[in-house]
């Protein structure tokens, strides 16, 4: 039997989404379409008057600005934003998870301190723009002459910023870019961590102790080095005896409940909402359900669905907690003459996606249906279980870069359109929420998500393909991003403040 070029997402829309190019005249849901409709885009599939609401995952994601016959295409040209919100529908139950699915391990590094670890790189870590030049020379010559001696280090990481002087030693800037950078400076993915300051910047190193405890834990300024080359001088020094002593750790056996993973989607199109975000929620529960941690974020990209994961809230203090965050993205783009509607980008409008409202109701998805059982600030450190919300923009790397800050030990990306993005030292996935992407740039995308829509898996069977791989990369299996060699440069802190 052929295979429909078209899905309808829930029973009460009226609109049907093409999974292929549909040519006008063709029959869709028992109409005749009036035009052509490309993938990933919308044709109503009944008269819907003007003003009425086009619902689309069994939600409302806007209303009409003219009326719209059965048959015609759906798009920004009829179809605009209004801060509506149907009511959410009973939460169904998430992924049934398997005692056997609970049971797995993986194998990862035991710290000193009891975390597990997917990866064992090395951090050189900048307080202070100024000081990002000499990381980077300092990261190189550590993997040109000291990594080939050591089977059991990943590699040596540059994290650097432009950030970290010109700015308010107080406030939410400061604040902000010390709480990232005191996440990354304790990441559980790096054994040992070197930071290093210019000297005179804002940002000072003493705000950051000894940059941890243990003797894999060093900095020093430039400025009291003698100058960049001293400085990279005294570095190889200080990363020999760390790497002697990062060096000998070992991967061993243990529980999935301690993989905490970012979820993050960029690039998005039509199918993200109906192919990879869903099934990344399907993993999201199965790895919720072993005692795991799946952080979802991304606020200004789920707002307009925030209502759906208030429903699933534990409490009504982590109800309460992200209703703030909606409530200060509302004020902040205010303050600035924005709309959250302007979120959608030109790329995703062609990929079929026209307001806020439709692109955060697939951007929920990538949280399955498990309970909300937390809400944090940006890059704050996440300590519960289950699905968890970090506030944070909606620009990729910026808003990973909070997950990992928080203590993501891998990130999970989907994207419709070629978002290219590594996330070093969490290993970065990447799912493809189409087939004619995967085909593209087969080299960076790990998973297909896109045989969704064709017919040829579905959402559960996908899930636990990515549950599985989310298993094995956190066991060492190299990523397609790590083996390009991505995240010396996706390391992005929210910037807020003045730059004075």
């Amino acid at each position: 039997m052929d295979k429909l070029p078209w899905i309808i997402l829930s029973a009460g829309d009226n609109v049907a989404v093409a999974t292929a190019a549909i040519a006008p005249g063709s029959t869709v849901a028992g109409i005749e379409t009036r035009e052509k409709i490309d993938p990933g885009h919308k044709v109503a599939i009944s008269d819907i008057p003007l003003g009425a609401a086009v619902v689309k995952y069994g939600q409302a994601i806007g209303r009409t600005t003219a009326e719209v016959k059965a048959g015609d295409h759906v798009h920004s040209h009829n179809l605009h934003f209004e801060n509506d919100r149907l009511a959410a529908t009973a939460n169904s139950a998430p992924e049934t998870a398997t005692g056997e699915d609970k049971a797995r391990t993986f194998m990862g590094y035991r710290r000193a301190d009891g975390r597990a670890a997917t990866r064992n790189y090395i951090g050189i870590i900048a307080s202070v723009n100024c000081s990002t030049t000499v990381c980077r020379a300092i990261a190189d010559e550590a993997n040109r002459t000291i990594l080939p001696h050591y089977d059991g280090i990943d590699g040596f990481v540059p994290i650097v910023h432009d950030q970290g002087c010109g700015m308010s030693s107080t406030g939410d800037g400061m604040n902000v870019l010390h709480r990232t950078l005191a996440g990354y400076t304790r990441h559980v993915n790096f054994g040992g961590v070197l930071m290093i300051g210019l000297g005179c910047e804002v940002n000072q190193l003493t705000l950051y102790g000894q940059s941890g405890a243990g003797a894999s834990k060093r900095h020093f300024n430039i400025q009291d080095a003698g100058g960049s080359r001293r400085a990279v001088e005294r570095a190889m020094g200080m990363l020999r005896e760390i790497a002697a002593d990062v060096g000998k750790e070992k991967r061993v056996p243990m529980s999935i409940g301690e993989i905490i993973i970012g979820l993050q989607c960029g690039g998005s199109d039509g199918f993200s909402g109906i192919t990879a975000n869903p099934a990344l929620g399907v993993a999201a529960d199965l790895l919720a359900a072993a005692g795991g941690t799946a952080i979802l974020s991304e606020t200004s990209e789920i707002y307009g669905a925030e209502h759906l994961l208030r429903s699933r809230a534990v409490s009504d203090d982590v109800a309460k907690k992200l209703d703030e965050k909606i409530a200060w993205w509302e004020d902040y783009v205010a303050l600035h003459g924005a709309s959250l509607d302007n979120n959608p980008s030109p790329g995703n409008k062609r990929g079929g996606l026209t307001t806020i409202l439709e692109k955060s109701l697939g951007a929920v998805a990538k949280g399955g249906r498990s309970p909300l059982t937390a809400v944090y600030g940006y890059a704050e450190r996440v300590t519960a279980p289950g699905l968890v919300f970090m506030d944070t923009p909606g620009y990729d790397p910026v808003s990973a870069t909070g997950q990992v800050a928080g203590g993501a030990n891998m990130i999970a990306f989907t994207t419709g359109r070629g978002s290219c993005f590594g996330c070093r030292p969490a290993p970065s996935l990447k799912l493809s929420s189409n087939s004619a992407l995967y085909a593209s740039m087969e080299e960076d995308m790990d998973i297909d998500c896109g045989t969704i829509a064709t017919g040829d898996a579905t959402i559960s069977g996908k899930g636990r393909e990515i549950f599985e791989l989310i298993v094995d990369t956190a066991s060492g299996k190299k990523t397609k991003s790590e083996l390009f060699g991505y995240g010396d440069n996706e390391f992005v802190p929210w910037h807020l403040g003045a730059t004075l």
